[in-house]
């Protein structure tokens, strides 16, 4: 069993069967090459994320697994990734996670909090912001921007709190219904004060759990929060932010934590011009909005078209691109990126917030 642990880390292995490991190892290190530092061998492979570690060995038929972080939501979050990117990539098979170790199968969630909202405010049209309170909140000022919400089933219905699984991830309690899990940005959040707001898109439809939770919240209504994880941006002098509404978010939260040493070209997708929002930053920037006045979300071309328009240098080691939008937008400008300007994977990230036509949890990165 592969194992790099170090005095005051928090350790867990499991040890999984499966028929094709090698084929297995390849589509982990590919995928979360995306999301952290991968570095890979023949046989093995090393995943390094800003909340933890993992090395992964072939052994004959079976892919060992050793996790590190220096907390319990550390060591949770790499647990759970694994698991379910495990058990997605070894579809039709089904295989075994038993994890030992640290944050055991039972203990508390450890990245999970209770909250209460406390306030709403219509921002646009089709915007509103939610603000929730609750308490020990200080590990959600971290690096990451991104938290899921888990929305109770029905309206005014009830769900259970899940414990530790074998496998990694949240073991929900029977005789209950679980959560509809939705990822949003943690727009602001004052910890020692105990809130943080969160601006969610109205949609149309029964499709957007979360859209119906921020339609109808209510100060005293209860809900759960995981993370955080996720919407991290690079480094840089220059900056390209661009993305849709379900990005705005993220891309306002960047803009106000960016310093006044930054230039910044920011360009965002709306439905029109009554969603446009004042956008505050120390940095120097030049924002674009593009309207889509009538069509809808993800049948266009608008962003793409924007991006591209911009006079952006090629393989420059100080400038970062930070793209969030439709699955089907975010290949073409991570394509361009990658291909013609040879941006260094470094040096730009390309989300997909949603994907236009499925509905669910893993429909892209988020709901909006």
């Amino acid at each position: 069993m592969a194992n790099s642990a170090v005095a005051d880390q928090l350790v867990a292995e499991t040890r999984v069967e499966v028929s094709e490991p090698a084929v297995l190892l390849e589509r982990l290190a590919d995928h979360f090459s995306e999301h952290g530092d991968v570095t890979k061998e023949e046989c093995k492979a090393r995943l390094a994320f800003h909340f933890g570690t993992a090395e992964l060995e072939i052994d004959g038929g079976y892919l060992n697994v050793a996790a590190t972080a220096s907390d319990a939501s550390g060591l949770a979050f790499v647990k759970v990734a694994l698991a379910e990117h495990l058990i997605e990539f070894s579809e039709p098979e089904t295989p075994e996670i038993r994890w030992t170790g640290d944050c055991a199968a039972g203990s508390p969630v450890p990245y999970l909090r209770r909250m209460t909202v406390e306030r709403v405010e219509q921002i646009t049209p089709r915007m509103r912001r939610v603000r929730l309170s609750g308490d020990d909140l200080e590990r959600f000022t971290r690096e990451s921007m991104h938290i899921r919400l888990l929305f109770p089933p029905e309206k005014g219905g009830a769900y259970g709190w899940p414990v530790m699984g074998e496998d990694g991830r949240p073991a929900w309690p029977e005789g209950l219904p679980k959560p509809i899990a939705r990822v949003y940005t943690i727009r602001r959040i004052d910890a020692d004060e105990g809130w943080l707001d969160i601006d969610m898109v109205l949609h149309e439809g029964d499709g957007y759990p979360g859209a119906g939770f921020a339609e109808n919240a209510k100060p005293g209504d209860e809900i759960g929060i995981t993370g955080p994880g996720g919407g991290t941006y690079g480094q840089a002098t220059r900056y390209l932010l661009a993305g849709d509404e379900t990005a705005l978010p993220a891309i306002a939260r960047i803009l106000e934590e960016l310093p006044e040493t930054a230039r910044v070209t920011a360009i965002v997708e709306i439905a029109d011009a009554a969603e446009e929002q004042v956008l505050v930053s120390k940095a120097d920037v030049d924002l674009t909005w593009v309207h889509r006045d009538g069509l809808e979300p993800g049948t266009t071309d608008l962003l793409e078209r924007a991006v591209k328009a911009v006079d952006w240098p090629e393989a420059d080691p100080d400038t970062y691109v930070w793209i969030a939008c439709e699955q089907a937008a975010v290949r073409k400008l991570r394509s361009y990126f990658r291909k013609e300007k040879k941006m260094p994977r470094a040096n730009h990230m390309a989300v997909a917030y949603w994907r236009r036509g499925v509905a669910g949890e893993h429909a892209g990165e988020k709901d909006g």
